[in-house]
């Protein structure tokens, strides 16, 4: 098979403006990780499955945090037995068999993504759902967020609709309150500003 070239593959990206905290990723991917497969069986497991993913609190903000499945992953570089590799779409992936759980990958990751499973003594992170993907499938997590804060996809579909998203978003505003140098976060303030004014206006 003729590997894909980097930006071709997809992988998650996150938007925090966009997250509710609502956790619903958390549960779909410890599901999709458990043995059944099942939300109703899945509680009842022992041990119960773990999350790959994490939303983290940060002030007004909800930021999912997951593996990025970086180009040159650090982690894959420090592994000292080969257990972290790429598949064929590019995603970083643990060989539990060849794992020692050195812990290594963790210290290195710039994103505190991998995971020590205490029970087996491996190395666990998020695998972007390499079944679903066979399927065709998102992974779990972006199929359950309901407000579009993870996608899935190559890096030039996400920042088309990115782009498209944003171009609805600024005719939306009154003239004058888009400047050229706004970057996401702020253009999103503005927005949350605007809501605000509208409410109160009503509310008198």
């Amino acid at each position: 098979m003729i590997p894909m070239p980097p930006d071709s593959k997809p992988t998650i990206f996150i938007n925090p403006a966009k997250c509710i905290g609502c956790r619903h990723c958390e549960i779909a991917c410890a599901v999709e990780h458990s043995k059944s497969k099942n939300l109703f069986s899945a509680i009842f497991e022992d041990p119960l499955p773990q999350p790959r993913i994490h939303i983290l609190p940060m002030g007004a903000y909800n930021v999912p945090m997951n593996c990025r499945h970086c180009e040159n992953a650090p982690c894959m570089e420090v592994c000292p037995t080969g257990a972290i590799f790429k598949d064929e779409d590019g995603a970083v992936l643990v060989d539990t068999s060849k794992c020692i759980g050195c812990k290594m990958c963790a210290i290195v990751c710039p994103f505190g993504i991998p995971e020590f499973d205490t029970l087996n003594g491996v190395m666990f992170k998020c695998d972007m759902c390499p079944d679903r993907r066979a399927e065709g499938r998102p992974p779990a997590c972006v199929e359950a967020c309901k407000t579009g804060a993870l996608m899935f996809g190559t890096i030039d579909e996400v920042v088309s609709q990115v782009r498209k998203e944003t171009a609805e978003k600024i005719i939306k505003l009154k003239e004058g309150e888009y400047k050229e140098e706004y970057n996401g976060w702020e253009l999103f303030r503005s927005f949350q500003a605007e809501v605000i004014r509208i409410n109160e206006g009503e509310s008198k």
